[in-house]
């Protein structure tokens, strides 16, 4: 047994199956209790020395074990892994002497792990293949073959085709049902040749061939197909069950026996699965062997999706089925109806003469059912609706105003106090704690009542929270670097460690005098503001000296209300207290300006006090003066891509980004944890690390400097276009809430937003534009003018911004958006050669017209002359629309204005 431990300590993995073999049941169990105690002494040693004995561990120890449960174990630790080949070889040899029933048990264990590989999947076939066992079938194991069928020839320089390693394979029938039935495919599945082409080496192509040798059954992957179509997945995964399916060329009874699963696939499936099942019911429908019923049902789901061509398709397959069958106008023609909601004018008006053509046949009430479905048609279409159900439709008359619908402007929330018992802070800290969240009122007050407990009852504080946060591991960490790991995190725990003298005093004036504040970049700038507040806040603790915090908001933006702050200063005062440098910095950064009158006489009550903090809060007060003035930044250099339709229409350099000016007052009077916030910056996003981060802090530093802080997370934010990240756009609601004015680093801001890639972060801009227009801060015209700019240097795409347009206009502010988009197209109509997505702006803005009118008396400029330019495309017909609706709008407001 020594040997074999000196042979596992030196490394010597070929030498312990001979080593090992050769003991007795009680030698292995005296050995593994050796080898437990050395794997879990390895833990802690350097990587280099830890991977010298990993291999020969992980054999000794699968060979001293008795059960195969335990086998199982210590075979799947993860410390006992690596990214070099596995020595399962020689876990076998050490196996060898193990009945078939501990094999197999075996097998089906490991198979059974989460973190069943590729090499997992060779150990467990071989055996499998020495137990005679059942394979399994785990997920793991499935994934595994897979990706070692997939990958055979890359491994053993196996040149077969993939078609004549799974003809080989003795558990061909039992894996591939199975392989359709995992989370997610394999990559290497996916990937494994041109899925499209029929002829290649790939998944598809060898399915099919192994099904017409009769080595698969037929039956068996059709429904294997068919359901993980109906189960939805990722949209590579669909494809490659899709492709599958298609070469599988489903016969006519086949396809009938699914009628339900089409309706499915068509109502729920993604567009390329909704496609082919509509395909499939439009073959049923043609040879009879569709109801009316069910193709009605599948038309209710289909007519509501938002791609445009399945919802043509769709329209004309029911003119087909009212052209075979009159009789079927009483069950077909309300689903017709369900298309007049649509937001593409051209299905409404298809939807609108299907309903036409065959309306006279059917009776009274379900003439007045379509009839108020009819209202969901746009302007466009009121007169020839008028014309089909006359007097049942109910017409808004022509002379009635029209009236904007905003969100209601969002009100300021009041911060409640901080907990006045030791229990109730004690629960909030705990749930802070155990989320990790910082939200900004839970955390402010969280951290201000820490303060103010520690100054009455440190002690109590202390055991009521020691209790409480049992389990915590920096509670039982007795290393010197807990006040450097918890300082890094910017969280609470930081100073409840401190009150708990989990940090020592050493490092608590080391960690104040440490976070400077500068950073590679904005977000890392606020982070160094909230840490020297964190480290101030638990010298304050550590001390129990200050009363309160002074920079607790007490308002729900982080904002805080000046006469507060006056009254705090003079309770200061009162008992002989030296504020904190960073607590007094961040008050006078939140201190709220807007209001000219309270901040006047919160001056001049400053003044009164007569102490340092006094006059500098009333100096800023009076100032009113943005923390970093933003400035306009050229592109001087940078040429537009070379695009025909992208070349600009007019000459100069376009804006996309905003640098700020220098304050040299923030440098000069604030703490060094400030100063980064008062130098000049250039706008780069290049050393940006906190991508899809949301912390409230950041915005509640600044709370009273909308404009700065757009200006400094304009890099992040226009990721959500430039880079399509996801979630970079979620400060654009929070920025317009906050004080200050709303000028060109916000609207450029939102400008970004409305073209992003992702749903969410359009979603996000134009709540901001909303509530910017609610507040009477929009300029509208400068929003759109940023939005043709920025179109016209490729950074956002016209179909996007449609999007987001369509979405505002949606909620009622159709004057809101048709005065942006006024401003927008003017250079857009200028290119010799429309972008692509200009028909969706103005589709957008023409339904926004019809609805409001002109929002100006002057016409769009080059509007007319692409309606005159003729023709049927989208482009020209929605420029006559819009054209039109200008006009009688014009018309209406110059009547208006006459005397």
């Amino acid at each position: 047994m020594k040997e074999l431990l000196s042979a596992v300590r030196a490394g010597r993995k070929e030498d312990v199956p001979g080593l090992l073999l050769p003991l007795d049941r009680a030698e292995r169990r005296s050995a593994l209790v050796e080898l437990t105690a050395l794997r879990k002494e390895a833990r802690s040693w350097e990587w280099r020395e830890r991977d010298k004995i990993q291999k020969a561990l992980l054999i000794a120890g699968a060979g001293c074990q008795s059960g195969a449960a335990g086998c199982a174990t210590w075979i799947g630790g993860r410390e006992l892994r690596d990214w070099t080949r596995s020595p399962y070889p020689l876990v076998l040899d050490v196996l060898a002497d193990r009945d078939p029933a501990w094999l197999a048990d075996l097998a089906h264990r490991l198979a059974a792990r989460p973190t069943a590989t590729r090499i997992d999947h060779e150990f467990v076939s071989e055996l499998v293949k020495r137990a005679q066992c059942p394979v399994p079938t785990t997920e793991g194991f499935v994934i595994g073959w897979a990706e070692n069928v997939s990958t055979t020839q890359w491994w053993r320089n196996d040149a077969r085709p993939l078609v004549d390693v799974l003809r080989a394979d003795p558990h061909l029938t039992v894996m591939v049902p199975r392989l359709f039935e995992t989370t997610e495919l394999p990559p290497q599945v996916v990937w494994y040749g041109d899925q499209d082409a029929e002829s290649a080496d790939n998944w598809p192509s060898v399915l099919t061939t192994l099904v017409e040798e009769g080595l698969l059954q037929r039956s068996v992957l059709v429904n294997c197909c068919v359901t993980r179509l109906l189960r939805g997945g990722k949209p590579g995964d669909l494809r490659f069950f899709l492709v599958v399916l298609r070469r599988l060329a489903l016969t006519e009874q086949e396809e009938a026996e699914r009628v339900a699963d089409w309706i499915g696939m068509a109502a729920d499936g993604i567009s390329t699965v909704a496609g082919h099942a509509q395909e499939a019911l439009a073959r049923l429908d043609e040879r009879g062997r569709l109801t009316t019923r069910e193709l009605a049902e599948v038309s209710g789901a289909l007519l509501f999706r938002t791609e445009k061509k399945l919802v043509r398709a769709q329209l004309v397959l029911l003119g087909k089925a009212l052209r075979r069958d009159v009789s079927a106008a009483e069950d077909l023609l309300p689903v017709v109806a369900e298309a007049f909601g649509h937001e593409d004018i051209g299905i409404q008006e298809r939807a609108l003469k299907l309903v036409a053509r065959y309306l006279p046949p059917v009776g009274d009430p379900l003439r007045e059912e379509l009839a108020m479905s009819a209202e969901l048609l746009g302007p466009a279409h009121r007169e020839a609706a008028a014309e089909v159900f006359g007097d049942l439709l109910d017409v808004r008359p022509p002379g009635e105003p029209y009236e904007e619908m905003l969100p209601p402007v969002p009100a300021p929330r009041r911060v409640e106090p901080a907990p006045e018992t030791i229990a109730e802070l004690v629960e909030e800290v705990v749930a802070l704690v155990r989320s990790g969240s910082k939200e900004l009122t839970a955390f402010e007050r969280a951290l201000d009542g820490l303060v103010r407990h520690a100054h009455t009852d440190r002690s109590a504080l202390a055991d009521a929270l020691r209790d409480a946060l049992a389990g915590q591991w920096w509670l039982d960490d007795t290393s010197s670097r807990v006040g450097e790991i918890l300082g890094s995190d910017a969280g609470i725990e930081l100073v409840v460690a401190v009150l708990l003298e989990r940090v020592s005093v050493r490092a608590v004036h080391d960690g104040r005098a440490g976070w400077t504040g500068t950073g590679t970049c904005v977000h890392a700038a606020l982070d160094g503001v909230l840490r020297a507040r964190l480290w101030e806040a638990a010298y304050s603790v550590l001390i129990g000296r200050s009363p309160f915090l002074l920079a607790t908001p007490t308002w729900h933006t982080g904002s805080l209300d000046p006469a507060a702050l006056v009254d705090r200063l003079r309770t200061y005062r009162r008992l002989g207290v030296e504020p904190g440098e960073a607590d007094f910095a961040q008050a006078l950064l939140r201190v709220r300006r807007s209001g000219r009158r309270e901040a006047t006489e919160a001056a001049e009550a400053a003044v009164r006090l007569g102490t340092e903090q006094g006059d500098r809060l009333a100096a800023w007060l009076k100032a009113d003066a943005p923390v970093a003035p933003v400035r306009q930044h050229h592109l001087e250099n940078e040429q537009p891509p070379a695009r025909g339709w992208l070349q600009r229409s007019t000459a100069g350099t376009r804006r996309v980004l905003l640098a700020t000016a220098e304050n040299p007052a923030i440098q000069q009077e604030f703490p060094r944890s400030f100063h980064w916030l008062g130098r000049p910056h250039f706008p780069d996003g290049r050393l940006c690390y906190h991508w899809g981060e949301e912390p409230g802090s950041w915005l509640a530093t600044l709370p009273e400097d909308s404009e700065t802080l757009a200006a400094w997370m304009l890099p992040a934010v226009a990721t959500c276009t430039t880079e399509e990240l996801r979630g970079a756009a979620w400060p654009l609601p929070r920025l317009v809430e906050l004080g200050g004015p709303a000028a060109g680093a916000i609207h450029l801001a939102v400008a970004y937003g409305l073209g992003a890639r992702h749903p969410e972060d359009r979603l996000s801009a134009v709540d901001a534009l909303l509530v910017l227009a609610a507040q009477g801060r929009l300029d509208a015209a400068r929003l759109g003018r940023e939005l043709a700019n920025l179109v016209d240097r490729d950074l956002v795409k016209p179909n996007r911004v449609a999007e987001s347009a369509r979405t505002a206009a949606a909620t009622g502010a159709y004057r809101t958006v048709l005065t942006v988009l006024a401003a927008a197209l003017p250079p857009l109509l200028a290119y010799e050669q429309a972008p692509r997505g200009l028909s969706d702006l103005l589709s957008v803005a023409a339904e926004c017209a019809e609805r409001c009118g002109a929002v100006a008396a002057e016409p769009i400029p080059g509007l007319a002359a692409l309606a005159a330019r003729g023709g049927s495309s989208q482009v020209v017909r929605h420029a006559a629309r819009l054209q039109a609706a200008w006009r009688k709008g014009a018309e209406r407001m110059a009547d208006d204005t006459a005397p």
